[in-house]
């Protein structure tokens, strides 16, 4: 990767804390940056990567703030943007909030962390739990200087040896987000899952997870083809999972971090029947009011209930006196999103519900002739998943034999979830 420098800028493309790792770089070249910006700005050609000379900047805009990386190599552009994408999650779980004002009152604490998550532009330790032991915002307090911990040497850069839980137990957290357009005559334009497996582990010791999915792949190298299968595409793993073995015989087996963290995450290209199917008839009547029948209907199985449902229905901008009537739940107007918000706190499966609503509109017509924004949909269905996944075993494997307790549950919930409208 070998980045030369790292700045954070404020808005106005002022230094506010900056780290030379190279020092094979100008530490002024920085100045250059902002002009270099708002050209590219008035021209219409902005570009999160800019060269000016033999220098290249590598920037993301978090705040207000600008985090720049400087280097004079053809390096690894895609680490340079995760690196500087993870500086940004650590100074979150360090100081909630980032922005100018945090960065001056943590000065000496940020300093800390570019000494440890960069070493001569390459990437070092960017796991904040592992940093949160040893680098202190009441660093100056200890009269001992604290150690850092074996897990920054170790294999295992990741867990920290010696933890100790007095009840072994593991949370496992399937969820399925659905992303689906419709188009205003009915047909499903796009719709594809996107999942991830979520993971809180209180586990002693240094135990070793196999987990077993019904993955289709592996499930046809085995002889059980006909078995219900999942095919997983763009699986994106947690560091901590063997790569190498998921490779051979398709064993997720991994070494957890302590607490909360994203194991795998994978995307499914697969034509999704509408889990909340909306129909809407619009009757406009020119210059005096606007009439709106809405039917939702649930389109999973009877046993399931998704909840907590909100079905956002977008009205002219200039509409007023709304009135509404519904079999269930209840509507509000919103006219700071010019929609109306219907919500249903429990929609059973194979349930259909309706909803009028009726506005006034003025006599004056608007100037602009509005687009048809589409309907959008929130709900949350546990116990369920679209694409049929299932968590097969969680093997818990640990030198002192303790029994530890799995914990599994499924949530699907909307992605970007629109039905257009007549």
């Amino acid at each position: 990767m070998s980045a030369s420098a790292v700045y954070i800028l404020d808005v106005k493309g002022k230094v506010l804390i900056c780290r030379n790792y190279r020092g094979d770089i100008d530490m002024s070249c920085i100045d250059k940056f902002m002009s270099l910006v708002m050209d590219r700005e008035e021209e219409g050609h902005m570009t999160p990567i800019i060269q000016h000379g033999n220098v290249t900047f590598v920037y993301i805009k978090y705040n207000n703030l600008y985090l720049v990386a400087t280097t004079l190599k053809n390096c690894n552009i895609a680490l340079v943007f995760s690196f500087l994408h993870k500086l940004v999650q650590i100074m979150i779980e360090y100081f909630k909030e980032i922005e100018e004002e945090s960065i001056r009152d943590n000065f000496v604490l940020i300093y800390e962390l570019l000494d440890e998550v960069m070493d001569f532009g390459f990437p070092q330790t960017t796991d904040s739990k592992i940093l949160q032991e040893y680098i202190t915002q009441d660093g100056h307090k200890l009269e001992v200087a604290p150690r850092p911990p074996m897990a920054v040497t170790n294999a295992v850069s990741w867990r920290s040896e010696k933890i100790k839980y007095r009840k072994n137990e593991v949370f496992l957290d399937v969820i399925e987000s659905v992303n689906l357009l419709v188009s205003a005559n009915g047909n499903v334009l796009r719709s594809e899952i996107v999942g991830a497996i979520k993971m809180r582990v209180y586990l002693s010791g240094m135990p070793e997870l196999r987990l077993g999915l019904n993955d289709k792949v592996l499930f046809e190298s085995t002889g059980r083809g006909k078995s219900k299968s999942v095919e997983l595409e763009d699986v994106k793993f947690h560091q901590c999972v063997r790569l190498s073995r998921f490779e051979n015989d398709r064993t997720i087996s991994f070494i957890p971090p302590d607490g909360e963290f994203e194991l795998m995450s994978y995307r499914l290209n697969t034509h999704v029947k509408p889990l909340i199917w909306v129909e809407s008839v619009i009757e406009r009547h020119a210059h005096s009011r606007v009439e709106y029948m809405i039917k939702a209907k649930s389109q999973f199985k009877r046993r399931s209930t998704a909840n907590n449902v909100e079905i956002i229905i977008p009205v002219p901008t200039d509409a007023d006196t709304p009135k509404f009537k519904t079999t269930v739940g209840n509507c509000k107007y919103a006219p700071d999103l010019n929609s109306v918000i219907w919500t249903i706190k429990s929609f059973p499966g194979g349930k259909e519900y309706l909803m009028r609503a009726h506005f006034n509109l003025p006599s004056v017509l608007a100037e602009d002739s509005e687009g048809k924004p589409p309907i959008h949909v929130k709900f949350e269905i546990p116990y369920f998943t679209v694409s049929g996944i299932q968590v097969r075993y969680l093997k818990i494997i640990e030198k002192s034999g303790y029994q530890a307790l799995p914990w599994v549950r499924y949530i699907t919930q909307n992605g970007d979830y629109q039905l257009r409208t007549q």
